[in-house]
């Protein structure tokens, strides 16, 4: 079974968590003594280990009732970090101004790696800010085969 395709019963607000958190990430892999599944789960503000815990019991719960995975399994809700990967426009958007790595499935200007600041994501397109080149990059989102944000340290000085 495909992480993609497990399906929760919803709560009644329709979501399997809280409704002021956001389901970044789902994993589903097989493991010593049966699969993990590994829910990555964020919220405005950032999440603390208090919520990772309230988000595992609950979902464990539905989990527990609806029985979608055959055999064993353990359940691991992670927050996605720092270095957190990037899934469509709504986290583009969400995360102007901060610094980038993003791959494309094919060359886009002749390039296929970028690193720089997000400075807009409008209309299926990740406009980036190249730091070290003094440049701009436009890549369309169709053409990503993942982001992630990175992580920065604090300059002295």
């Amino acid at each position: 079974m495909k992480s993609r395709q497990i399906q929760l019963r919803r709560r009644p607000a329709g979501r399997p968590v809280p409704e002021d958190f956001e389901i970044v990430d789902v994993e589903l892999k097989r493991a010593p003594g049966g699969q993990l599944l590994r829910l990555y789960v964020d919220k405005p503000g950032g999440i603390g280990l208090d919520d990772l815990q309230s988000v595992s019991e609950e979902v464990s719960a539905i989990l527990d009732a609806e029985d979608p995975i055959e055999g064993h399994y353990t359940l691991e809700v992670s927050s996605p970090g720092l270095d957190r990967p990037l899934r469509g426009e709504a986290d583009y958007r969400r995360f102007v101004g901060k610094l980038a790595k993003l791959s494309s499935y094919e060359p886009v200007e002749g390039r296929r790696h970028w690193m720089g600041r997000i400075v807009a994501c409008d209309d299926g397109i990740v406009t980036l800010e190249l730091e070290k080149e003094k440049a701009r990059a436009r890549v369309p989102l169709a053409k990503l085969s993942h982001g992630r944000l990175e992580v920065e340290f604090p300059k002295n000085g």
